[in-house]
């Protein structure tokens, strides 16, 4: 699978580089080449080519990398963030489907082809539904690299570890009938409050959905424009 590597309890190895060998990708949106049914596309935004933050999002369960990139990419370039959105080998996240293994491998090769690129910043990861238990999951046994977590509409946080204390971002809708606010994101935004993590929580009068107020929240959240 393209040199992807298989990193123990869902750790990420690739790391940033202060100053990329190779040159970097240009405007517009590419997909990487990672293996057989392995897929992630980037979108790098305009202008002049300097050090930025990279949003890695996930996709809900029968979702793809369009789809995933389609729900945040104009709003992350319109501040400057480079954004990366991986599709799940199988139907799903492999930890939903049963344990962390192969996606996280084709993630840590997709990170270690824009790291030779682009200097990047910071790194959060995010996510809806399927996707949004995974960022968390992922993003918290790998707060070293990580240093925020959006989770629009998440089911649940099963980190294998625990690196770094990312802040966390999250939102639900009180009408979910798809991931029950209570039992969801009620349960995981106060749980991890608990545990110590610094945890923005939203709930918003509505469904199984993430909306652009919503993605806007999110990133404000992240980049600190809000503050």
């Amino acid at each position: 699978m393209g040199g992807a590597r298989r990193p123990p309890e869902g750790r990420l190895g690739s790391r940033p580089l202060a100053e990329p060998a190779a040159v970097p990708y240009p405007e517009g949106v590419r997909t990487l080449h990672l293996g057989p049914h392995a897929e992630a596309r980037l979108a790098v935004p305009g202008g002049a080519h300097r050090p930025r933050p990279l949003l890695v999002f996930f996709h809900g369960a029968g979702g793809t990398s369009a789809q995933g990139l389609a729900a945040v990419g104009d709003l992350a370039a319109a501040r400057g963030a480079l954004v990366l959105a991986p599709s799940s080998v199988a139907a799903t996240w492999d930890l939903v489907a049963g344990g962390l293994g192969r996606d996280v491998a084709v993630l840590d090769a997709a990170l270690e082809q824009v790291f030779a690129r682009h200097p990047v910043t910071r790194v959060a990861v995010g996510g809806f539904s399927d996707g949004a238990s995974y960022a968390l999951s992922l993003g918290l046994a790998n707060g070293d690299l990580v240093d925020a977590v959006l989770a629009f509409s998440p089911g649940f946080v099963a980190a294998p570890a625990h690196r770094g204390t990312p802040r966390v971002w999250i939102s639900h809708g009180t009408g979910d009938r798809v991931l029950p606010v209570d039992r969801c994101g009620r349960r995981v935004s106060r749980d991890l409050a608990a545990a110590g993590y610094d945890v923005t929580y939203t709930e918003f009068d509505g469904g199984h959905v993430m909306t652009p107020d919503l993605v806007t929240a999110a990133l404000d959240s992240w980049l600190g424009e809000a503050r």
